[in-house]
């Protein structure tokens, strides 16, 4: 096989446990008009894969990907090593961050990326450190474009030790709001650390016992309504997530919100552009946002990297090196 059209990749050919993944020779992408062609370094897992994977999400993953082998992947660290025709915005050798266009597959040597899908990755992080942070895009939107976070407001991060808790336990700090944490007891002292005035163990903590906030951050996606009744009047709740083991209970609890009652449960899928990520690498440049790493794994152990993830407890991400 000819190795210049062909790299290496994470790949599965059924759905199921982590143990499905494997490092495998996929055809390498060509850059075409209005592309570029990136040499990936770094990405991490995310709970959409996990989902995909099991064949818990088949519909999307399916559309996304038509037959096996199935690829896993979306966010993205790496050098710019090829430049389409018509593209102005990158350059050979820029190091740059995004994330891939409603599909998978960044988990590999190389992936193709139009412009508005990525930025200059922020000076100053390895690799493996900067992967963790591409899904700071997520708290971004969810804090400052759909609850419109405002300095002095409350806001609750229910997961806030997670990938995405993380980064708006950070968030939130930046834009001048009151955060309090909800994560397991082994993290609330990282949750302070990372910003929040207030840390407490999800376990031992009863949503009926805590006070009212302005802004809620759910991550998680169950008890959606105990979660809702602490909303002060005027408040807003945005949920990146929702029950799998009872979707259409959940999403349409989501949906009916809006009609019952003015407390709204938001709920988005990010899809970021290059403005996100060049605000993203903006806030990390300041100090606002720092990576929370909790392992690094090369591409050839992608399964126990999925394994980690599935397992919980994770302290921010697990990030995936691609050698």
């Amino acid at each position: 096989m000819d190795e210049t059209r062909t790299m290496r990749a994470a790949v599965f050919d059924r759905y199921g446990p982590p143990e499905v993944l494997y490092e495998g020779t996929v055809t390498r992408p060509v850059a075409g008009p209005g592309e570029v062609l990136v040499r990936v370094r770094a990405t991490s897992v995310n709970g959409g894969e996990l989902a995909g994977r099991a064949g818990r999400l088949r519909l999307v993953t399916d559309l996304a990907q038509r037959g096996f082998p199935k690829r896993v992947g979306t966010d993205f660290v790496g050098d710019v090593v090829e430049v389409g025709r018509d593209v102005t915005a990158a350059a050979v050798g820029e190091r740059v961050w995004g994330l891939l266009p409603r599909t998978f597959g960044s988990t590999a040597q190389y992936v193709v990326v139009p412009p508005d899908r990525f930025a200059p990755a922020p000076a100053g992080l390895e690799p493996a450190e900067a992967a963790a942070l591409p899904v700071g895009t997520t708290s971004i939107t969810a804090l400052r474009d759909v609850a419109r976070l405002r300095p002095g407001e409350r806001l609750l991060v229910r997961g806030a030790a997670g990938g995405v808790g993380v980064t708006g336990v950070q968030l939130g700090r930046a834009y001048g709001a009151h955060v309090t944490g909800l994560a397991r007891a082994e993290h609330l002292g990282l949750v302070r650390g990372l910003g929040a005035v207030e840390a407490l163990d999800y376990r031992t903590t009863d949503p009926a016992d805590l006070e009212r906030f302005d802004v809620v951050l759910d991550t998680v996606g169950t008890d959606l309504r105990s979660y809702r009744r602490l909303l002060a009047p005027g408040g807003r709740m945005v949920t990146i997530a929702f029950d799998l083991d009872r979707a259409v209970r959940s999403l349409g609890y989501v949906l009916g919100s809006a009609v019952h009652g003015r407390r709204r449960v938001l709920f988005f899928s990010g899809n970021p552009r290059r403005d996100l990520f060049e605000e993203l690498t903006r806030l990390t440049e300041s100090g606002a946002l720092r990576p929370v790493v909790d392992r690094v794994h090369p591409m050839s152990e992608i399964a126990a990297a999925h394994r980690a993830l599935e397992e919980g407890g994770v302290r921010g991400k697990v990030v995936v090196t691609v050698p």
